[in-house]
């Protein structure tokens, strides 16, 4: 058979309506019995459904653009593979997009994805514009932030309740006896770095304990490195808090590879995440886990909730736990 296929020559074939056969490839309610009679008719013919024809009849692409700020920290492959999969399995068609913590070049990208007619958008460690938002609001595109907050915004925001992660991590280390204490923080122009911060810093405080050291390692491993020979030549603490494992990571080779100390013996380490590798027996890092699977349950939640006009909470925080390996000093009768 010449020329394209049409949605009216698989019906014939299947001896159904179009209708039937517009129904079974847009996920809309069929038997089961037609379902498989149009499908086999269209593997026969080497049909293929008009995806962008169908969207502008439904106002509706089905794409979901994932906006990353980066993906060195080993936290997002993992989160973004996860939101990609149950987002593909509730038939929706996947953009990612990769941007720096430039605000012009967010709203750049930000604009093509409104250009491309998303449904809807989810941003990784990024901010948003207010001048964005109204434009994303006035299309009646709904935004979610995940593992990041901004104040005075109205999109929905997902993360993990950093700033009762930070003060575990303070309570932790201040059991195990430790009384110098050093802070390799995340970029504190993101909320997630400055929640965790503020946690840790507020729960030293309460118990009359200080911070010898802090920097800030902005997310990035040679910072981090750098941070790490600053504070021992400088404060010399026995504990470091990071603000999250890829840190985490650069800071204890720098102690156990250029310094020749011993990690736990000479200075603790705790990171944030616990992504794969901090379960590597090179690192047995003891870490503030991030609830991964249901920071994306909530995420999806939020979004697809939008998307059919429901009403979503705006902040939505995840607990998780301090998961204690061989990195740290472990406090007597610790659980």
């Amino acid at each position: 058979m010449k020329g394209k296929i049409t949605s009216l020559q698989v019906a014939a074939r299947a001896g159904v309506s179009q209708s039937a056969v517009s129904r079974v490839f847009s996920g809309a309610s069929a038997s089961a019995a037609t379902a498989e009679k149009v499908r086999q008719a269209a593997a026969e013919l080497g049909y293929r459904p008009n995806v962008l024809a169908r969207s502008l009849i439904t106002g509706r692409s089905r794409i979901i653009g994932l906006v990353v700020a980066y993906l060195d920290n080993p936290f997002y492959p993992d989160a973004l593979e996860r939101l990609s999969r149950a987002l593909q399995a509730r038939g929706y068609h996947i953009l990612i997009f990769m941007a720096g913590n430039d605000a012009a070049e967010v709203d750049q990208l930000m604009n093509e994805l409104l250009d491309y007619q998303a449904d809807g958008i989810i941003t990784a460690s990024v901010g948003v514009s207010p001048g964005l938002v109204q434009r994303c609001e006035a299309a009646n595109i709904p935004v979610v932030m995940f593992n990041r907050g901004q104040e005075g915004t109205s999109l929905a925001q997902v993360t993990s309740d950093n700033l009762a992660g930070g003060r575990r991590v303070a309570e932790f280390l201040l059991a195990g006896g430790h009384r110098r204490i050093a802070h390799v923080s995340g970029w504190q122009g993101s909320s997630t770095g400055r929640d965790r911060t503020t946690g840790f810093l507020q729960e030293l405080a309460r118990q009359n304990a200080e911070c010898v050291g802090q920097i800030d390692g902005m997310y990035r491993r040679d910072d981090a490195a750098e941070a790490a020979r600053r504070l021992m030549a400088q404060a010399a603490p026995d504990a470091i808090f990071v603000g999250n494992d890829h840190m985490a990571f650069a800071v204890m080779d720098v102690l156990r590879a250029e310094l020749a100390l011993d990690v736990p013996g000479d200075v603790s380490v705790v990171g944030y995440d616990d992504v794969p590798m901090a379960g590597w027996p090179a690192y047995d890092l003891t870490t503030v886990r991030q609830p991964v699977g249901q920071m994306v349950e909530a995420t999806l939640d939020a979004l697809l909730g939008a998307i059919e006009g429901r009403t979503v909470p705006p902040v939505t925080r995840v607990d998780g736990p301090l998961i204690v390996r061989g990195s740290a000093r472990v406090p007597e009768g610790w659980q």
